[in-house]
């Protein structure tokens, strides 16, 4: 019993390591990520993809309310996974800080600034008493210098940089099949026939246009655009839509 109770003491204290170093209000976090619906994104020689599973539980929910695709920047944007009143706290962050520095230095924001900026502002919510760590995930991916770049944020406050990741459900299924598929010569086209095969590949049921929010940032513009229904039917006619169970 005093060892449960100990246990407990280490989980409502966000400001306190356990004995082995840990802060299980940080993993708590990660397995809240796990339960949401999957992202996915994938860095190109012509750009980044970004591609969310968008499937509605239910009929009368309004398909335009489910938001995991978002423009940060024209150059940037964010896929999310887990709370998404915790995503959408961060999004605004991210878009006033875009703003600050296209006003302050007359530049747009490097990705690779503005996913550390992100990402400072989680690792605060770890370290702050009577807070708790953001139970999100996100993939922030833009064209820095001409070069594509692609990073997650982790409820730790850590930034990674990829070339192909998934967060939040079926995570180690999705970076397997990437793991086995992903080529560093993909194109944009590529990029996006990769994603979505990823998410039919793991996923439970069919993956339809409806399903699937698509957005890209290619290299030339060098802006973010989030594709139509139409658009992603006609990449979903190349790509096995099948998942795994029906």
């Amino acid at each position: 019993m005093q060892g449960n109770s100990q246990q407990q003491a280490y989980d409502r204290g966000i400001t306190i390591f356990s004995p082995d170093g840990r802060l299980y209000q940080v993993e708590y976090a990660r397995e809240a990520v796990k339960r949401g619906t999957a992202s996915v994104g994938v860095r190109t020689t012509d750009g980044v993809v970004l591609a969310a599973d968008t499937r509605v539980r239910s009929p009368l929910l309004e398909r335009s309310s489910v938001e995991k695709l978002h423009k940060i920047d024209d150059h940037v944007g964010i896929a999310s996974a887990g709370h998404v009143a915790d995503a959408r706290q961060l999004i605004d962050f991210a878009r006033r800080d875009a703003q600050v520095n296209q006003l302050r230095y007359e530049e747009p924001i490097d990705v690779e600034s503005l996913t550390k900026d992100i990402t400072d502002q989680i690792q605060q919510y770890t370290q702050t008493g009577g807070a708790r760590p953001f139970g999100v995930a996100l993939i922030v991916g833009g064209i820095q210098n001409g070069e594509p770049r692609l990073f997650e944020t982790d409820p730790s406050g850590t930034p990674y940089e990829w070339q192909a990741l998934a967060v939040g459900g079926n995570r180690e299924d999705l970076l397997s099949y990437f793991e086995e598929e992903y080529r560093e010569d993909l194109d944009l086209d590529g990029g996006i026939d990769l994603a979505l095969s990823a998410l039919a590949e793991v996923g439970d049921s069919e993956v339809t246009p409806e399903g699937v929010a698509l957005g890209t940032i290619d290299v030339e513009t060098e802006q973010y655009r989030q594709h139509t229904d139409e658009e992603i039917a006609t990449y979903l006619e190349d790509v096995d839509t099948e998942g795994e169970e029906e």
